[in-house]
């Protein structure tokens, strides 16, 4: 068997050990040198394959590699290209260019919902052309809302700074005689397992109210609960998501090209309505793009896990597997065990898996099951290397091929 080329992708939002994964795709390629000839990144996403933009990634020194555990935001440069409906567009036509010009025989696209779209129909095309390219996908989402597995890499470590952050804002708040009304804004479109994640908080280290996107929001009773809570206690706190849907103005908010609209701002026009409904003092917070890139607080859990999946996508393509993703499956939470298994790609591409009813006991308080499934993700802290007080950071090269 004449030995190929890889590539490697990046897609969508990035995360915190988004470069985990890259990091154990590249460590199991090198252990195949007679298989894989060479390891490139695509530089931006599908962009790389579009525009011809490949980096050679066997260039890159031992330890630029090695930190890669330890660096947030896709080193190779992210995208939110979405590819055409029509498999004869031009655009398939430059991609397999690309691919053959390079001698590539194994594709990894590491994303969320809509890069296993790409992935899917990159899949989709060598299949039905006949071509020997293996492709396969790579779970990524702090959203944690990718079907057909138990969670996604990236949402542990996410979910260990919003409730660590969220933790440190109910004990500030507590401080005062008379505080504020807080509003915390946390990510998650239409899935809330990130927001349901400070219910492991108790006691006043957790916020008074948490609202998902999942259940239906109603701006008079989130008025009414505030202003009763800020009677008793002289303060309230408010976690919710991003997604929850009350009238506001969205007469200039951005779409992307998958159809999804640029969120943020949820805090800022709640604030404005305690202000004028209740004319009490508030503070809101977003804790916006940390959440992904917050490097210090990485789960040990979720690296490990992350490069595993990295390494099996690897091991799946050489035994001749194309259009799976690497799906985590838990065996139990305590001890918590996991193992890995791919999965039929068609089955996850823009699928969305929200927060069942059956881990909530009501509207601002999960279930016992949430907790058990939440917590082992959290669990564990990586070793950081610093320098002069900061951290270290992989820097590539960009040999570009």
């Amino acid at each position: 068997m004449s030995k190929k080329a890889m590539v490697y992708i990046q897609s969508g939002g990035p995360t915190s050990v988004i470069n985990s994964s890259l990091y154990g795709a590249i460590r199991e390629a090198q252990a195949h040198p007679e298989e894989i000839s060479h390891i490139y990144g695509s530089l931006h996403g599908i962009e790389g394959l579009l525009c011809d933009e490949l980096i050679d990634l066997n260039k890159e020194d031992y330890e630029t590699i090695e930190l890669l555990k330890q660096t947030p935001g896709s080193v190779l440069g992210t995208s939110r290209h979405k590819l055409p409906k029509d498999y004869h567009d031009d655009e398939y036509k430059t991609i397999i260019e690309t691919l053959k010009k390079h001698n590539i025989g194994y594709v990894f696209v590491n994303g969320g919902n809509d890069s296993m779209d790409t992935c899917y129909k990159l899949s989709t095309l060598c299949k039905e052309l006949n071509l020997d390219i293996k492709v396969m996908g790579v779970p990524k989402t702090v959203d944690n809302d990718l079907a057909e597995t138990d969670h996604s890499n990236g949402f542990g470590s996410a979910a260990k700074y919003v409730v660590n952050t969220v933790k440190e804002i109910c004990i500030d708040a507590k401080c005062y005689k008379k505080g504020k009304v807080y509003i915390i804004e946390i990510m998650g479109r239409n899935a809330g397992w990130l927001t349901a994640s400070v219910d492991l908080l108790e006691g006043e280290d957790r916020p008074d109210l948490i609202y998902l996107p999942e259940n239906k929001f109603d701006v008079d009773d989130f008025v009414k609960n505030a202003k009763e809570i800020f009677a008793k206690k002289g303060y309230c706190i408010a976690a919710i998501s991003e997604g929850i849907e009350f009238e506001r103005d969205e007469s200039k908010v951005r779409i992307d090209s998958f159809g999804h609209k640029q969120l943020g701002g949820a805090a800022i026009d709640l604030a404005s309505i305690i202000e004028d409904k209740l004319d009490l003092p508030t503070r809101a917070i977003e804790l916006s793009l940390p959440q992904r890139a917050y490097a210090f607080l990485v789960s040990k859990v979720d690296q490990e896990e992350t490069i595993e999946c990295g390494k099996m996508a690897v091991k799946k393509a050489l035994e001749g597997m194309s259009g799976h993703m690497i799906a985590i499956k838990r065996i139990s939470s305590n001890p918590y065990k996991v193992h890995y298994e791919p999965v039929d790609i068609s089955k996850i591409a823009n699928v969305e898996r929200v927060v069942p009813t059956s881990m909530m006991n009501d509207v601002h308080h999960m279930d016992k099951t949430f907790k058990e499934y939440c917590l082992p993700l959290i669990q564990g802290e990586i070793e950081i290397k610093y320098e002069n007080g900061i951290i270290k950071s992989a820097e590539l090269k960009k040999h570009r091929i």
